[in-house]
């Protein structure tokens, strides 16, 4: 590194690594800053502006989401016959990587970047050590705030094991390196390299290394990795910790709802399941904050101070309080702060194994339950389902809601076959007592632009009940279209709310939207037919 200045915030960061990372023509790298380094650095260079709490407000550009059909996995030896290829594992050649990467680092040449070093997976047996290089400051501050943070003697001989290169300014030619359009993100499970360039949304970081674990931890240790929130309380049954887990897809209240400040936070997004417990992979959050308020979720907007970051929200007129009702950029808006921002943070995020599961869905057609039982063969359909909807005038052509089905929750990341996570879910509910329960964080009295959106207030009143085993003795009757157990009552939520053909002021109209629900699942889980995970004859007499 004849020609480059490495600056660092302490003297026990082993500058070695940076040696192998192939950063040599850079005019300054700075290795592993601290947090006050970084904002000053970021405001320095115009890369965003300070809010009224303190918090780094900066725009991703371009995109304002993940861009999945940019995201390939390369197809080599270790790939082949494990990966489910497809819509969405695409492949990608290991020799345009290669060059791929060649080229990145030639980009970099002159330029300042940024290295921090961080771990995956917040169990010692599980972590993969990795190095993040970027060229903005704000985005290595992102690292900071959502990867597990090395302790000083553990940086004093810190040693990556996978490296992940975002470099937003750096544009592909698709007929030179073989991707779809100009920005890409490509997962090399053999190298352990992750490359990403052509966008500024940091989620492509986070999401890149969850993608890489969702192959290591199955494949490699037979644990489960989740796309979930959990949390944990202290006095669950039998006076022990109980942990929960909080399955979703976006929209649908998982960060909200793990946020109780009655119970610790072991994660609001990435999870493993092993055989000693569950842990949490990432080190802090990052949260949508579109309509955020002090109200309905202090937690949160409690943690948006100095440190955090938050990206394309902008300010009320005339001053720097944040308008968080403003999607005029994105309805994507988000905030990225570090477990510890949280009061009630689990830290080392380890925990027992999950004594509760829910199942989050915002179903738009009003039609499921508020709360249900599953037995284990209807949590094995759920969960291979993943429900929930997308709404009326989300996209274009689209009129009314539209049932979504993204297995797992969390299709776009999971390199391997859905059934592989099935059929690991399904041997840890079979040798656990694990309770597993579906709810509607979405609509009642009729589907959308009809009913209402479920109070949140209700909705954490039926978790509070099933964490507090207050519906044990509660009798329960059969939903007729889905044959989920639904209680008759609950403590602090109407009981006519809890039957949502009850809700309804058209009892014919609430079974013909059911119905349709149905069909739609059923053709859904057609996909699954040869399955020998769970069949649709195993889970009710409805389907």
């Amino acid at each position: 590194m004849l020609n480059t200045t490495i600056i660092r915030s302490m003297d026990t960061v082993t500058i070695e690594p940076v040696r192998q990372l192939g950063l040599s023509s850079c005019r300054k790298v700075f290795l592993h800053l601290q947090p006050s380094r970084l904002v000053e650095l970021a405001l320095a260079r115009n890369e965003g502006v300070l809010t009224s709490t303190g918090a780094l407000m900066c725009d991703t550009g371009q995109f304002t989401g993940r861009s999945p059909k940019d995201k390939f996995i390369v197809r080599d030896d270790t790939t082949e016959n494990q990966v489910d290829w497809g819509d969405i594992n695409r492949p990608f050649d290991a020799d345009a990587f290669g060059r791929l990467h060649t080229r990145m680092l030639r980009f970099l040449e002159g330029k300042e970047t940024f290295v921090r070093y961080a771990y995956a997976g917040a169990a010692a047996a599980y972590r993969q050590p990795i190095a993040v290089v970027t060229t903005k400051a704000w985005q290595n501050l992102f690292c900071h705030n959502l990867f597990i943070r090395p302790t000083d003697e553990e940086l004093a001989d810190f040693e990556p094991v996978w490296t992940i290169l975002s470099i937003p300014e750096f544009k592909a030619d698709p007929e030179v390196d073989g991707t779809r359009q100009a920005n890409f993100t490509i997962v090399d499970v053999s190298r352990k390299m992750i490359l990403i360039g052509g966008t500024g949304y940091a989620g492509e970081i986070k999401k890149g290394i969850f993608t890489a674990l969702n192959f290591i931890l199955p494949v490699e240790h037979g644990v489960l990795s989740m796309h979930c929130s959990a949390n944990v309380g202290q006095q669950g049954r039998d006076g022990k910790p109980d942990t929960a887990l909080f399955f979703g897809l976006s929209g649908t209240g998982k960060t909200t709802l793990s946020a109780d400040p009655g119970r610790q936070l072991i994660g609001d997004d990435e999870h493993g399941w092993s055989d000693e417990g569950v842990f949490n992979i990432e080190g802090g959050c990052y949260a949508k904050v579109i309509n955020l308020s002090a109200g309905q979720e202090p937690q949160i907007y409690n943690a948006i101070r100095f440190g955090a970051i938050l990206e394309n929200t902008r300010f009320r007129p005339n001053g720097q309080e944040v308008d968080y009702s403003d999607g005029s950029v994105t309805e994507n808006t988000r905030t990225a702060y570090p477990l510890n921002y949280i009061d009630n943070a689990l830290i080392p995020s380890v925990a027992a194994p999950p004594t509760t599961i829910f199942f989050l869905t915002a179903d738009a057609f009003g039609v499921l339950p508020p709360l249900s039982k599953l037995t284990p063969e209807q949590a094995m359909f759920y969960f291979l389902s993943g429900y929930t909807s997308k709404l009326a005038g989300t996209e274009m052509g689209v009129t009314e809601p539209v049932a979504t089905f993204s297995a797992c929750f969390g299709a776009a990341f999971l390199p391997l076959a859905p059934e592989r996570y099935a059929q690991l879910l399904g041997d840890k509910l079979r040798s656990s007592n694990t309770t597993v329960w579906l709810v509607n964080t979405g609509w009642v009295g009729g589907p959308y632009g009809i009913g209402s959106r479920i109070s949140l207030r209700y909705t954490r009143a039926l978790l509070r009940a099933v964490l507090n085993v207050d519906l044990t003795d509660v009798p329960v009757e059969n939903h007729d279209v889905f044959g989920v157990q639904i209680p008759v009552s609950c403590p602090d939520v109407p009981a006519e709310l809890l039957r949502p053909e009850l809700s309804w002021s058209d009892p014919v109209a609430y079974r013909e939207q059911a119905l349709r629900l149905q069909d739609a699942f059923q053709v859904n889980f057609s996909k699954y037919a040869d399955s020998q995970v769970v069949t649709i004859n195993q889970v009710s007499h409805a389907f």
